[in-house]
């Protein structure tokens, strides 16, 4: 439900086209999805809903629930002949969906996430997809900023990934022949800077290539 009133919400606050359904297409299309967190059980819920012509709203994993309202705060529907009403509220992300003796509290999951954002600190990202035609390190190597690491083939065009930092190549995550996505992990590269002196195996490395 907090799905639903969260569309509403959002077609409330439109500024083109407001006065159409959220989701609505002119052409058939497949199922809007959104999906949250359950706080209570850090469980990972989706949902898919898709809004016809007419109005109604089709709830393919819901069999049962028949909507018969749907507003930025308030969502009835009919469960198995049973009308139940869900009031909904929000705070940031948190999402707080209430029905007589039933109270949950749901996280939003973002729909678009930068990959960087959940990357960890020196990882050099897919920029495209395509596949890895080249490498020129391994792991353990030592490289300088602007050095070239490994080659992409994408749109018959070959690109160059070349290193972000001085510092040593401490995870290679792909091998010539791969196929990729955007966003994929090739290498992690860490700093200088970042190099913990007090672990063995990066001071012993140093030792060797010094």
């Amino acid at each position: 439900m907090a799905a639903l009133a969260d569309a509403a919400a959002g077609r409330r606050r439109a500024t083109v086209q407001a006065g159409l359904p959220s989701g609505w297409r002119n052409l058939a299309s497949g199922h809007q999805i959104r999906r949250y967190v359950d706080v209570r059980t850090d469980g990972e819920v989706e949902i898919r809903y898709r809004y016809h012509r007419d109005g109604t709203v089709d709830l393919p994993d819901l069999p049962a629930v028949s909507v018969v309202e749907v507003t930025a705060d308030r969502v009835v529907a009919d469960v198995a002949g049973v009308r139940h009403r869900w009031t909904v509220s929000r705070h940031g992300q948190s999402v707080f969906v209430d029905r007589p003796g039933v109270a949950v509290t749901l996280r939003r999951v973002p729909r678009f996430v930068d990959p960087s954002a959940v990357a960890r600190p020196g990882s050099l990202l897919a920029p495209m997809p395509g596949s890895v035609i080249r490498i020129a390190v391994a792991e353990g190597d030592r490289v300088t900023a602007g050095q070239p690491l490994l080659w992409l083939e994408a749109m018959k065009m070959e690109h160059t990934v070349a290193a972000s930092a001085d510092g040593v190549v401490t995870t290679l995550s792909v091998q010539a022949g791969q196929q990729l996505s955007v966003g994929d992990v090739l290498a992690v590269i860490t700093a200088d800077d970042e190099t913990d002196p007090t672990n063995p195996s990066q001071t012993q490395h140093e030792e060797n290539v010094g």
